[in-house]
């Protein structure tokens, strides 16, 4: 009898020493989420932005600027994992930057756990916003700057630029320990990206022929494929920012395909009001505002939340597009400052206006909480002054790296498809 009571009491003491180890283990389905999510935005930046961004270029442009675009995630990939995720996600240094403890991601291996997933697959996640985000900044300058000048300065940028900034809100950095809400990446990715791409197109200057010469999109059909493939792998954006299947992130899902259908919409009547016509292009451009808009959103805000950030987005998103930029006279090419780096602001204080603490415990300004929209403003300041001064910088010194930011005006006229790849997309004739 002395003996089962000894084995019971035994077997009693092991049952929270087994749920402790369970509890800061891998969880075999928040892996297989975040692997699928992985592979989602994966695929959005050398198919869904390339074949986005291709479609609104001209047609002597398009094998160029898919070209960048899939050279950029290849960058992005290889610098992650060299030094770029140490960067970010290393152990923090006052609040600005990570330290080099695991370049070449030493110091992880299989065994490696972050929260409940693999280190390795939490690197890999971080590894594809890295590599869009750059990407994303190339639609201000499609047309006219050199290849190799691209290289220079997305190496350059990814190493100074975005991984700090992924650091100060996601790796233990002073904008996380501040309160600053982000779910997906409204500063880190589409504010970041946004003004660069403003920063980089006004150093280079118009296209030849801007504002004189019509500049026709070489395939809506493309742009449009491009805009689908970008809504169905920002799923994986946004509801695998959770990094875990759980409420929250199906909540997530749930509030940006809302946003994205609304801005769709709110962009296509807009359009429709003004010019009489809605055109592909802008239901496309639309919805690719509102997956801006709810980006740092996802993980905070209710579905009521997401149907005005959507609306708001789209007519901004078109406003900035066919009015502002205009006003302004800059050549952003393909919009990257007016879709990203606007609706990213938006989306930005949105967030603090509608963060909803029954979502994930976050509060904004409609649910008590004034002071969040205040962090909001400071989180959206540093990010737009850090990456305009910084992107200034690494511009002037890939100028000098590489004897000129431009093309050849005789390479631009012939069309960089040709002039710097030998190749050209379509057979005419």
């Amino acid at each position: 009898m002395t003996k089962k009571i000894m084995l019971l009491s035994a077997m009693l003491l092991l049952i929270p020493i087994s749920s402790a180890v369970a509890a800061d283990s891998m969880d075999s389905g928040d892996t297989a989420w975040m692997i699928v999510a992985t592979a989602l935005v994966m695929m959005m930046t050398p198919a869904g932005l390339a074949l986005f961004y291709s479609g609104m270029s001209r047609y002597k442009n398009l094998l160029n600027t898919f070209a960048m675009t899939f050279v950029s995630y290849c960058l992005g990939s290889v610098i992650w994992v060299a030094w770029g995720y140490t960067l970010a996600f290393g152990p923090d240094h006052g609040g600005i930057v990570g330290g080099l403890g695991h370049l070449f991601l030493n110091g992880i291996d299989v065994s490696s756990v972050s929260g409940s997933i693999p280190t390795y697959v939490f690197v890999l996640f971080q590894l594809t916003f890295a590599g869009i985000t750059v990407a994303l900044v190339l639609g201000s300058i499609v047309d006219r700057m050199k290849f190799s000048s691209w290289i220079v300065f997305a190496t350059l940028w990814i190493t100074f630029i975005y991984c700090p900034i992924a650091h100060w809100v996601w790796g233990g950095g002073w904008m996380g320990k501040m309160g600053a809400l982000d779910f997906a990446g409204g500063n880190v990715v589409h504010i970041n990206a946004g003004v660069a791409g403003l920063v980089l197109a006004l150093v280079l200057g118009k296209r030849k022929g801007y504002g004189r010469d019509a500049m026709f999109p070489s395939s809506v059909t493309l742009t449009a494929l491009g805009a689908a493939l970008l809504w169905f792998g920002w799923f994986g954006f946004n509801a695998g920012s959770q990094l875990a299947a759980d409420g929250v992130a199906g909540s997530a899902f749930l509030v940006t395909n809302t946003s994205a259908a609304m801005a769709a919409l709110a962009w296509m009547f807009a359009e429709w009001f003004v010019t009489k016509r809605p055109t592909v292009l802008g239901i496309a451009s639309g919805a690719v505002a509102g997956l801006v808009g709810i980006t740092p959103a996802a993980g905070f805000v209710n579905l009521p939340a997401s149907l005005i950030i959507g609306l708001v987005a789209g007519v901004l998103g078109y406003f900035s597009v066919s009015t502002l930029k205009l006003k302004m006279g800059y050549d952003d090419s393909l919009d990257a400052f007016g879709v990203h780096g606007l609706c990213g602001i938006w989306g930005a204080i949105a967030t603090g206006l509608f963060a909803c603490p029954a979502i994930s415990g976050a509060s904004g300004l409609f649910y008590g909480n004034p002071k969040q929209v205040v962090i909001q403003l400071v989180s959206i300041v540093a990010t737009i002054g850090y990456t305009a001064v910084g992107t200034l910088i690494i511009v002037y010194i890939t100028k000098f790296v590489t004897g000129g930011l431009r093309v050849e005006v005789e390479q631009e006229v012939e069309g960089l498809d040709s002039a710097l790849h030998g190749e050209r997309a379509f057979e005419i004739g």
